[in-house]
């Protein structure tokens, strides 16, 4: 979910650092409240979070962990597409890309990529590609799709629409139709020389949740100051009629492409949507960027791998 990093490079490694020296980054943000106090839901009911599973209960990224996928095998490669989610920005280093530490093909055992369960340790080098982009929206999903069916992937994983939402007002957001319109494109795409590809799709987080997480830390509002994802995330502290309103117009939007994403995938035999799950996610702060506030941490990103094998590999 980039912010359009290029725009504010220089002016928010200083409001970082500052931030940091405030929120103490290498212990990690602490979590904000547990419900968000005044932008109202949306009428449509968000999924239910699936439980967070403990670090030892998480399988070992060899081969023979893994068990076999009810798709008829487990795959022999591992595309994925997407944003800076599966980039792995700013999980590693200031304003960087960590793809090593990707929740989808990423080598970092700490991380336990998708990959390293599905595929081992061995194997991923050679039969996985991570051909995510920061700051990547719909749009962009066809292009990237098409490079995805060009090396044959036993399984394709999505994560796209974040950057679609997050503009610097609701009024920039991707209109549905156009949304709908890039993704069923992208999956012809994929399906033009891939057809027996597996495909995992993810639904987009929840930013409201994200904007309850971090609005109390002064380090967060901080960063967010210099236009991080300013549709939801602009004037934090503003618990105000406009600001509640801008804020589940944001909302609105996500909860639409997430609908988006279901039907598309539904009309593929061979695709899995992750039923909200990711939507449904409650990212506390210690599974957020410390330098961002924003992005999955490492531990983030170990969650994100979680719910997305539990959904692939599930009966």
């Amino acid at each position: 979910m980039p912010y359009g990093r290029r725009r504010f490079r220089t002016a928010v490694v200083g409001a970082v650092l500052a931030a940091a020296t405030l929120a103490g980054c290498a212990s990690g943000p602490t979590a904000g409240p547990a419900a968000p106090a005044t932008a109202s839901a949306p009428s449509r009911p968000e999924p239910d979070s699936t439980p967070d599973p403990t670090p030892s209960s998480r399988p070992t990224p060899t081969p023979s962990s893994a068990p076999a996928s009810p798709w008829g095998g487990s795959p022999g490669s591992v595309a994925a597409v997407g944003d800076s989610l599966t980039r792995a920005f700013d999980a590693c280093a200031l304003l960087a890309d960590c793809p090593e530490a990707s929740w989808a093909t990423g080598t970092d055992p700490a991380v336990n990529s998708l990959a390293l369960r599905l595929l081992g340790a061995g194997r991923v080098a050679g039969n996985s590609w991570n051909l995510a982009r920061s700051g990547a929206r719909v749009a962009a999903l066809p292009e990237q799709m098409a490079r995805a069916a060009a090396e044959r992937p036993g399984l394709v994983t999505v994560m796209i629409g974040a950057n679609d939402a997050c503009r610097p007002t609701p009024a920039g957001m991707t209109p549905v139709a156009d949304f709908r319109r890039s993704f069923e494109t992208a999956m012809a795409r994929l399906r033009k020389d891939a057809p027996e590809a597996r495909v995992y799709v993810a639904s987009v987080p929840d930013l409201l949740r994200l904007w309850d997480t971090g609005r109390a830390s002064p380090a967060a509002r901080r960063v967010w100051e210099l236009g991080v994802c300013g549709a939801m995330l602009a004037d934090p502290e503003d618990l105000g009629a406009a600001a509640g309103e801008r804020r589940a117009a944001v909302r609105e939007r996500v909860v639409a492409y997430n609908e988006v994403l279901a039907e598309v995938c539904a009309a593929d035999r061979l695709c899995r949507y992750d039923g909200g799950a990711v939507f449904g996610f409650r990212f506390d702060g210690s599974l957020l960027s410390p330098w961002d506030w924003f992005h999955p941490s490492r531990d983030g990103q170990a969650r994100l791998a979680e719910l997305a094998y539990r959904r692939i590999t599930e009966k």
